[in-house]
């Protein structure tokens, strides 16, 4: 259960300007939504929130009964390692690191050894054949597969996808957005898609838009 409360986030530079404010949101196992608004609204900035990446200036954030703001940061990340799987925009790939061992890393985080269950998802990806492929050495697609795979490889209880399918051709991101849904069921996971995508978008069970004073349902 994922349950967000009157979150409110603001921007300081030069001068102070409020992202939004007031979002809450209560989600189930197997929730699958898309959150979709402007550039600028803090589509990002929300799943980073969400994930413990940053901190909001008011509000809660519940996940399975546990209270985000009452852990230290330590606490947080080894809670984000072992239930949350986050896709990156940026992908977010080690380059010293093949495509295996990047999809591996949050097993080894967690302890856990499993090539079965990378070279699972790399196939799930298309990707079996560049598994020893450096980030270089592989195309923006390529490399956006490999961050989705990296995202699932530990069952996480919750995804958060930021524009999973923004540098896949429209074969890979039907192939993407199948995997992701996949997954939630398998896992019985929460999935969060942040897009500019409305094909994207409509893959999900409901969309939502983000804006200055919250979420609300798209029409």
């Amino acid at each position: 259960m994922l349950t967000i409360s009157n979150l409110s986030k603001t921007f300081s530079a030069t001068t102070t300007r409020q992202i939004f404010s007031n979002v809450s949101l209560s989600l189930s196992p197997g929730d699958c939504v898309a959150i979709m608004g402007d550039s600028g609204v803090g589509k990002s900035t929300l799943l980073n929130i969400i994930a413990g990446l940053d901190t909001p200036d008011a509000g809660q954030i519940l996940i399975d009964n546990t209270l985000l703001s009452d852990m230290d940061e330590h606490n947080r990340t080894l809670f984000r390692r072992a239930r949350i799987g986050f896709v990156f925009q940026a992908f977010h790939l080690l380059p010293h690191m093949t495509a295996a061992d990047n999809v591996g890393l949050p097993l080894a985080l967690n302890g856990v050894v499993s090539q079965l269950r990378v070279n699972e998802l790399l196939a799930a990806v298309g990707l079996a054949d560049r598994a020893q492929n450096f980030p270089r050495e592989l195309s923006g697609g390529e490399m956006q597969r490999v961050a989705v795979a990296r995202a699932l490889v530990h069952s996480p209880a919750l995804i958060l996808a930021d524009e999973p399918t923004g540098n896949l051709d429209a074969d890979s991101a039907v192939q993407v957005l199948a995997l992701l849904r996949e997954q939630v069921k398998q896992s019985n996971a929460i999935l969060i898609l942040v897009t500019h995508s409305l094909t994207a978008a409509h893959a999900m069970d409901s969309i939502l838009q983000l804006t200055s004073n919250g979420l609300r349902t798209a029409t």
